[in-house]
């Protein structure tokens, strides 16, 4: 068994990338490796009340489209919960700790996406509990045009499909995540997210064998 603990990973990319398979791939592959994993998502990580209040106020458009700095505001409350509740006990523990969506994800959504104020979102995670930084990021990258067509295909039977305005959007999301890439490029590492999950999750895995050397892929990745 490895005796690498405490360390906390997070997995970022837009809409129809992969992430929620990439994340369950991973945690299965860092628990064959022998690492006690915890598995949690933002907005709405941490769990109870609080957390999941949280989660249906940011994802409901008729709430996060009447906001303005609101938004980074509630955003930044959700994550702090986040951290103090879940991120910094499991690390505590000794726990390998796997995000799905984590500051990254306001940076690029909220700063790049939707014209938040970035030196706002960049001064309030400078704060405690805030400054809590990821030791490896995950970017899985993908083409803003396959990105709105993959997320239109899922939204098909909620009746929620995406306009073509949401091509602009997509675009500038993504460009704000390939900026942080490139400005963090020992942190943020980029997986073409266009392929096969087999070998999306190849390289996922090989972009943690720094951290994790007894670190393989899974035999299955159905």
């Amino acid at each position: 068994m490895s005796t690498q603990t405490g360390l906390f990973l997070t997995v970022e990319g837009i809409e129809g990338a992969g992430k929620s398979t990439q994340v369950r791939l991973l945690y299965e592959a860092l628990r064959q490796a022998g690492h006690a994993v915890v598995s949690t998502r933002e907005p709405g990580g941490g769990g109870g009340r609080v957390g999941e209040d949280l989660r249906d106020l940011l994802k409901d458009p008729d709430v996060w489209q009447r906001l303005e700095l609101a938004e980074v505001y509630l955003y930044a409350a959700a994550r702090a919960y986040h951290i103090e509740s879940l991120l910094l006990p499991a690390m505590a523990r000794g726990q390998v700790v796997l995000c799905d969506r984590y500051l990254d994800s306001t940076r690029a959504y909220q700063g790049f996406g939707r014209g938040r104020p970035r030196e706002l979102i960049e001064r309030l995670h400078q704060l405690p509990p805030l400054a809590l930084r990821p030791a490896r990021t995950l970017l899985l990258d993908l083409p803003a045009e396959i990105a709105l067509e993959r997320a239109r295909e899922r939204r098909d039977h909620e009746n929620a499909g995406y306009d073509d305005a949401d091509l602009a959007f997509f675009a500038r999301v993504r460009e704000g995540f390939l900026q942080l890439e490139r400005e963090e490029p020992d942190r943020v590492r980029r997986i073409d997210a266009a392929r096969a999950r087999g070998a999306v999750h190849a390289d996922v895995v090989a972009a943690l064998r720094d951290l994790f050397p007894d670190l393989k892929p899974i035999a299955a990745t159905r």
